[in-house]
C-alpha cells in the first residue's frame, strides 16, 4: 500500500513515485512482448523498467525501495524517459531525488505572510479576480472579485486571521458549493493534487502540509485515489468552465504567478477573453459586494480550523 501520509521523507516519496508511475505503464505501451503470460501485478516489472532506462535491475530496485540516494542526473533522466514523464513530472523526480546538503539540517518553512509588495499587487489588480495562496493552498488574501468568484459563501475577512484562513484544496474536495463551480471538476481536482505533490517535494518537513494531505486523504476518497497515483499536473495556466451562482456560466483562464525562487506565496489571477460574455460576467463581480451572510461569520469547511 502506498504511503499516503509519508510527506516528511523525501526518499519514501521517491520510492512511491517510481512504483506508482511504473504501475501505470503496460508492456504494450513501450513495445515489449509478453507472449500471453499472466502477471501478478499491473504495470511494468522493475527489471523491464531498468532495461528501458539502460541501468541494472538491482540498482533500480534499490532506488525504488528508497535504499539508494545518489542517483545521477543522467540516470534520473533515463528513468524519466522510460516512465514517459512530462517536464513537470521529470522536474518532480529530480526534486525528490535531490539529497539535502550534508551537515545542515533542513529548515522548516517559515510562517507565511503577505508582503507589502504583494499587497500592492493585489490592490493594482482590483477589478480582476485575484487571490494570494500559500504553499499549502491557504488563502492569504483576496480582492473583492476573487472572493466573490471562488468563495462568496465564505467570510471575506477570514484570510486576515491565520486560524480561520480558507484552504482552496479543502474547498475543492470537501465543499459542495466550490465543487459545483467547475463543470469539469475532476480536471480541477487533479490540478490541485498535482500542485500539492510538487509542494510536498519542495517542503518535505512542513507539518501543516502533511496535516492537510492527511486530512484530505481521510475525508475524501477521491483525493486519496488521486494522491496515490502520483500524477503531476502543472497548473500555471488552465482554462475552466465555471457555473457561478450569481453571474452564471463563464469560461475563464486561471494563471498562477510565482516568484522566480518558487518559495513565496502565489498569486492566482482569473481572466476571460476581452469582449466575451464571460468577461462581462467577471466585471459584474465588482458590484456583487459582500454577501449578507458575512455579517455573521462562521467557520467554513475550507478553513484550517475545520
Amino acid at each position: 500500500m502506498l504511503r499516503i501520509l509519508d510527506v516528511v521523507n523525501k526518499y519514501a516519496q521517491l520510492a512511491d513515485f517510481l512504483q506508482a508511475r511504473r504501475g501505470l505503464l503496460h508492456p504494450e505501451d513501450v513495445g515489449l512482448q509478453t507472449y500471453g503470460e499472466r502477471r501478478r501485478v499491473p504495470g511494468l516489472r522493475r527489471e523491464e523498467l531498468a532495461m528501458l532506462a539502460g541501468i541494472s535491475a538491482p540498482y533500480y530496485a534499490r532506488l525504488e525501495q528508497g535504499q539508494s540516494r545518489n542517483a545521477s542526473r543522467e540516470v534520473l533522466d533515463a528513468i524519466a524517459t522510460a516512465l514517459r514523464l512530462d517536464e513537470s513530472e521529470r522536474a518532480h523526480l529530480h526534486e525528490l531525488a535531490r539529497a539535502p546538503k550534508r551537515g545542515r539540517a533542513v529548515p522548516r518553512p517559515r510562517p507565511e505572510r503577505i508582503t507589502p509588495a504583494t499587497s500592492a499587487l493585489l490592490s493594482a489588480l482590483e477589478g480582476t479576480p485575484a487571490i494570494v495562496m500559500g504553499r499549502s493552498s491557504d488563502v492569504l488574501a483576496w480582492n473583492t472579485q476573487g472572493h466573490a468568484l471562488f468563495a462568496g459563501h465564505v467570510d471575506q475577512d477570514s484570510p486576515a486571521e491565520p486560524g480561520r484562513r480558507p484552504n482552496m484544496a479543502k474547498l475543492v474536495f470537501l465543499d459542495a458549493r466550490t465543487r459545483d463551480l467547475y463543470t469539469d471538476w475532476p480536471a480541477k481536482a487533479r490540478a490541485v493534487v498535482g500542485n500539492l505533490r510538487l509542494t510536498a517535494g519542495r517542503y518535505p518537513q512542513d507539518p501543516l502540509l502533511a496535516g492537510l494531505i492527511g486530512e484530505l486523504a481521510i475525508r475524501s476518497p477521491e483525493f486519496a485515489a488521486m494522491w496515490a497515483d502520483h500524477r503531476i499536473v502543472a497548473c500555471d495556466v488552465a482554462d475552466y468552465e465555471m457555473h457561478h451562482p450569481t453571474v452564471g456560466i463563464l469560461t475563464v483562464t486561471q494563471q498562477t504567478l510565482q516568484s522566480p525562487q518558487g518559495d513565496g506565496p502565489a498569486v492566482v489571477i482569473t481572466t476571460a477573453a476581452p469582449g466575451s460574455p464571460s468577461a462581462t460576467a467577471l466585471s459584474l463581480l465588482s458590484h456583487s459586494g459582500r454577501p449578507s451572510e458575512t455579517a455573521h461569520p462562521r467557520e467554513s469547511v475550507g478553513s484550517r480550523a475545520s
